[in-house]
């Protein structure tokens, strides 16, 4: 607990612990949602919430991820993942910042992620590839039947 609230930890690129508040109800729906949508479209891999991936600034807890069997025996560890699964998602809440969603993008991708997909505070879906890692694509081409919204 963390002054009343319950709070995830994660660490820095000097290995100190960042500590960021527990979000709203809504987000915890949305995370589940999306990985219901991802181990129903995608069924050869594992979907999971709150996923540890060790990046060059340390351990980042990804909102949801995607990744193949074969992916996983490459990065799996007890703790956290050596690298990015395929597909990170980071779903939005009131204190994350443009900045903070960019700097994941990025540690994501350098992590090995080949897409990144930020869900709104509406439930808009936004897919980003490694490829184009700053621009918006129209679809996930990793999962192109996901929905682009979610309800």
């Amino acid at each position: 607990m963390l002054g009343g609230y319950e709070a995830k930890m994660e660490t820095d690129r000097f290995g100190k612990t960042v500590t960021h508040p527990f979000a709203e109800f809504v987000h915890g729906l949305r995370q589940g949602e999306i990985a219901f949508q991802l181990r129903a479209l995608l069924p050869a891999g594992k979907a999971t919430v709150e996923c540890p991936i060790s990046t060059s600034e340390g351990i980042k807890v990804a909102d949801v991820v995607w990744l193949s069997r074969r992916r996983l025996k490459q990065v799996g560890g007890r703790a956290a993942l050596s690298g990015a699964p395929e597909i990170c998602v980071e779903v939005l809440s009131g204190s994350n910042t443009r900045e903070e969603m960019e700097e994941r993008r990025r540690l994501y991708f350098e992590a090995g992620a080949q897409e990144v997909w930020l869900c709104g505070r509406n439930g808009a879906l936004r897919f980003f590839k490694a490829t184009a890692p700053t621009i918006a694509a129209k679809a996930s081409k990793l999962c192109p039947p996901m929905p682009k919204r979610l309800k």
